[in-house]
């Protein structure tokens, strides 16, 4: 769960745009036609050395960059995964993991 707010945070695909005149994928654009985006943006490239964050309530890792909740513990509370902002009032349901 993630609020609109955070949306723009979260990662992006890799797969190439396809070729349209003034897309991004262009020469023109600055970048070659179907290149792959993953290997070749700096911000958005995947490091596997990097440390994650842990969970704030249940300390495992969380494997989303910028995130303090892991995905359990954020649909348990109904917050927010990046911010913690309440998104869904969970007294009156029975939440589980499973």
């Amino acid at each position: 769960m993630v609020c609109q707010k955070c949306e723009k945070k979260l990662a992006r695909l890799g797969a190439p745009d396809p070729w349209k005149s003034g897309s991004r994928g262009t020469i023109e654009g600055g970048r070659r036609v179907n290149e792959n985006k993953v290997l070749t943006g700096k911000k958005t490239r995947f490091q596997p050395y990097q440390k994650f964050n842990q969970c704030r309530i249940c300390k495992c890792h969380v494997h989303q960059p910028q995130a303090h909740y892991c995905q359990g513990c954020a649909y348990k509370k109904g917050i927010c995964a990046m911010c913690g902002k309440q998104l869904l009032d969970v007294k009156d349901y029975r939440q589980s993991s499973v």
